[in-house]
């Protein structure tokens, strides 16, 4: 049988980023070295945090800023943040047709509330949010993938048991761990092969 659900993961996968571009622009706004912003989010817990929903968007600010030492203006350092997406162009198409099939999309990511305001404030078109539910993200249920309880909580949010899930996510260990739960989970390498490995599990569809 086909799965009753395709989740998606977000980033790179629907949308691409940059972790360079990110802190190149914070450290561009806030006047400080490159490298202190990449330790303060990756090397320390904020981003972690962040993404967990254990700090708001005002929070990440005020200990961004008071771990390097400066304090620049609150939505210049948003847009520095923020502004590290652009559209992966093949997918869309491909997502039109699934919706156009009638199959449920859902979206499991991990992800900050800044970044989420950012990718699905219409930015994107009919892309994010609308054509997803359930949304299944991290920093709303308080987990991060690759812990067994997010995609739990994707199982919970969708209605349906484990095996009946379809998931594609760019990271290798996520993937592990949403079979391990058991997921019918894949790596993406790119908009035809999962194009193929739906087709392989009978999910029909024009493209």
């Amino acid at each position: 049988m086909p799965p009753k659900i395709l989740y998606f993961d977000l980033g790179n996968v629907l949308v691409h980023f940059s972790h360079d571009r990110q802190c190149r622009q914070i450290a561009e706004v806030a006047g400080v070295p490159v490298d202190q912003v990449r330790q303060v989010l990756y090397e320390g817990t904020l981003g972690r945090d962040s993404e967990c929903g254990r700090v708001s968007v005002r929070e990440a600010y005020d200990r961004l800023c008071g771990q390097l030492g400066v304090r620049p203006d609150f939505d210049a350092l948003l847009k520095a943040n923020n502004d590290i997406f652009w559209l992966n162009i093949s997918i869309v198409p491909l997502v039109a047709r699934l919706t156009s099939a009638g199959h449920r999309l859902g979206l499991l990511s991990n992800t900050s509330a800044a970044h989420w305001g950012f990718v699905s404030d219409g930015r994107f078109g009919g892309l994010l949010p609308s054509m997803f539910k359930p949304l299944v993200l991290s920093f709303q249920v308080g987990v991060m993938k690759p812990d067994a309880a997010i995609y739990q909580a994707a199982a919970q949010a969708a209605g349906v048991e484990p095996h009946e899930i379809f998931y594609v996510d760019d990271i290798l260990g996520n993937v592990t761990a949403a079979r391990q739960f058991g997921f019918d989970a894949v790596q993406f390498t790119g908009t035809p092969q999962l194009a193929a490995d739906l087709r392989q599990r009978g999910v029909a569809f024009d493209f």
